[in-house]
């Protein structure tokens, strides 16, 4: 477990982060930037590790920044509220999920007409260049 007093790098090679993942966090407000000792250097407390561990399992789980500044707001006391944005999350996946079987679909399609060479032109361009509006 690293001690109390981590520096940013090592605060980022225990999270399996870089510095400027930190550093980005801080300024979307999902970190707390701590005070700069007049001639040292930053020390992060272990809580930061594990709200950077936090921010990443939310991330895996498909959570947007802003999300994961909800959830993180949220603590642990508010499952309904949390729920709901979970819910959301789900469903925005389950849409994600629908638009890419659609377009497996499509290029399959696409792959296996070209394949079959009977076209005078490549029937993927010609699909990319048609005009959808």
């Amino acid at each position: 477990m690293p001690s109390p007093d981590m520096t940013i790098g090592r605060l980022a090679r225990s999270a399996g982060v870089n510095i400027e993942t930190i550093r980005y966090y801080q300024r979307r407000g999902l970190l707390v930037t701590p005070r700069k000792p007049p001639g040292g250097v930053r020390r992060y407390q272990p809580d930061t590790l594990a709200r950077l561990r936090f921010i990443k399992r939310a991330q895996e789980l498909g959570f947007t920044l802003r999300e994961i500044g909800d959830l993180l707001k949220l603590g642990d006391g508010s499952c309904n509220e949390t729920r709901a944005i979970a819910e959301h999350r789900l469903a925005d996946i389950e849409t994600r999920i629908r638009d890419l079987a659609s377009m497996r679909t499509t290029l399959g399609k696409l792959i296996r007409t070209c394949r079959a060479g009977s076209q005078p032109s490549c029937p993927i361009i010609a699909s990319l260049e048609r005009d959808t509006e």
